[in-house]
């Protein structure tokens, strides 16, 4: 068996210590914010001098929260509703690219793409001088076309990535036994493809969830958003219920990203 040298050593320590500071950098901040949400301080404190449930309990009142709870409807609403949306879009134009073997498929695809690296911020605002200039003022249905172009990428990626692990001999035997585009589509192509929707659907609903800067542009006092409603109490009283909504948000993320993995595979749809 061959032995380690000091550099094999000290490479393995290394890597060990920078893996061991990612993680701590990226998991420290959510413990230290979960921790935070059980305080008993009226401020926020870290670490909390004594462990209470009393900010969820005021998180959960429909009387003092209810602006929390408006807010954190308007972001389900928004969020479902471009998810739904963006999914019918993303399946067809991921079909139509699978079918199309020309270049111009490619610019398709890379089209569809984009906005994944477009400044999210430069696009909110750009968005809201666009709606202004055509007459269209902030609502709903403004905010669930904002955050469809930001969102349906996430559905088409992981879709075009199932559509292209699928074996044509499937649908060409379908079309040989007489099954039409559709009854194939239906049958064969839908059920193998639907780990990769509900895997970008997911992603899709959690960055929604999560979108700042175009919820920011395209919203008003009476469609407020739940990242921008934390964002306001943030600015002006330090709620400690921030704390306790990142922690029920947290736990919710946590909850349905296990779920999803387990059903449809999402860290392999990711790395696909």
């Amino acid at each position: 068996m061959q032995r380690s040298t000091f550099s094999d050593v000290t490479y393995a320590w290394a890597i060990g210590l920078l893996a061991g500071l990612g993680v701590l950098i990226l998991i420290g901040p959510v413990l230290i914010v979960i921790a935070t949400s059980f305080t008993t301080s009226q401020t926020l404190r870290f670490p909390p001098p004594e462990l209470s449930l009393r900010w969820y309990r005021d998180l959960f009142d429909p009387v003092r929260s209810a602006q929390i709870h408006s807010a954190a409807l308007n972001s389900v609403w928004v969020a479902g509703l471009a998810t739904i949306i963006g999914a019918v879009m993303s399946v067809l134009a991921a079909l139509a690219i699978t079918r199309v073997a020309r270049p111009s498929a490619r610019i398709l695809e890379a089209s569809f793409l984009s906005p994944l690296i477009l400044p999210t911020l430069s696009y909110g605002l750009a968005a809201l001088m666009f709606f202004s200039v055509i007459g269209i003022r902030p609502s709903l249905n403004l905010l669930i076309a904002g955050h469809l172009v930001v969102i349906a990428p996430f559905i088409f990626r992981t879709t075009l990535a199932s559509l292209t692990q699928l074996d044509p001999a499937l649908l060409e035997a379908s079309a040989n036994l007489g099954a039409s585009r559709f009854f194939g589509f239906r049958r064969i192509t839908l059920p193998l493809i639907a780990p990769g929707i509900a895997a970008g659907c997911f992603l899709a609903f959690i960055s929604s969830m999560d979108n700042v800067p175009v919820s920011l542009f395209l919203s008003n006092a009476r469609t407020g958003m739940l990242p921008i409603r934390m964002w306001g109490m943030m600015e002006s009283t330090l709620d400690v219920r921030i704390a306790a909504i990142a922690g029920v948000l947290i736990l919710a993320t946590l909850i349905l990203m296990i779920v999803m993995d387990r059903l449809t595979g999402l860290t392999k749809r990711i790395s696909g």
